[in-house]
C-alpha cells in the first residue's frame, strides 16, 4: 500500500499545501518564502528519504512565525496521514549528525503522544529573512500534529547556520529510521496494540 499523505491548511495568516511519500527517495519541491527555511526542509526530507512537495504563502510582512509554525502543523498532519494505522513501522529512530564544528543528537518515537524536548541554544543571528528561534516553533507544530515524541539536543554549538543544519539533518535521519517498515513487525509496534 502506498504510504502517502496530504494536507491543506488555510487561515487568515497562511495558505499551505503539503504532499509527501514516505517511500520516496528524498525528492523535494519547497517554497515558503523563507529561503533558509526552504533549505533546512530540503535537507531534512532528503536525509529522511521522504518525497515532499510543499507550498506555503504567509504574512511574511508581519514576520515568519505564522508561516513556520503552520508549516510544521501541516507537515505533521500529512505525516500522520501517510503513517495511517502505523502497522509494521520501526517506530523509534535516532541519529547523531555532525556539521563541521556542530553536533546534533535526535531521538524520535512515533508514539501518538506529542512531546518536544528542544535543547538547542542559538545566537540571535538572522539568516536572511529567517529568525533561527522559529525552528523550535516548526518542530512543536510538527510533533503536535504527527503525534511524535521528539528529543533534539545540540551537543556542540557553533555558527547558527551549521547548528540548524545539523539539527534538521539529524531529525531527517532519525525520521527515516522511525517510519521504515520492518517486515518482522506483525501489526503495530506496541505492547498495548495501538499507537
Amino acid at each position: 500500500m502506498p504510504r502517502k499523505g496530504m494536507c491543506e491548511r488555510e487561515t487568515r495568516e497562511t495558505v499551505i499545501s503539503v504532499s509527501l511519500d514516505l517511500d520516496g527517495g528524498g525528492a523535494t519541491e519547497i517554497s515558503t518564502g523563507l529561503a533558509f527555511f526552504d533549505h533546512m526542509l530540503e535537507l531534512m526530507f532528503r536525509h529522511a528519504l521522504i518525497d515532499l512537495r510543499l507550498e506555503a504563502r504567509g504574512d511574511l510582512d508581519v514576520d515568519g512565525h505564522h508561516t513556520v509554525e503552520d508549516t510544521g502543523l501541516t507537515l505533521g498532519s500529512a505525516l500522520a496521514d501517510a503513517l495511517g494505522d502505523k502497522k509494521g513501522i520501526c517506530r523509534f529512530g535516532s541519529s547523531l549528525v555532525p556539521m563541521d564544528e556542530c553536533l546534533a543528537e535526535v531521538a524520535i518515537d512515533i508514539s501518538g503522544r506529542p512531546h518536544l524536548s528542544f535543547d538547542v541554544e542559538l545566537e540571535p543571528e538572522p539568516l536572511g529573512n529567517f529568525d533561527p528561534s522559529l525552528a523550535r516553533d516548526f518542530f512543536q507544530g510538527l510533533v503536535n500534529e504527527a503525534g511524535l515524541t521528539l528529543h533534539v539536543e545540540l551537543r556542540t554549538g557553533g555558527g547558527v547556520h551549521h547548528a540548524l543544519e545539523a539539527v534538521f539533518k539529524a531529525v531527517g535521519r532519525a525520521l527515516k529510521t522511525a517510519v521504515a517498515i520492518d517486515p518482522r513487525v506483525g501489526g503495530v509496534p506496541s505492547t498495548k496494540g495501538t499507537l
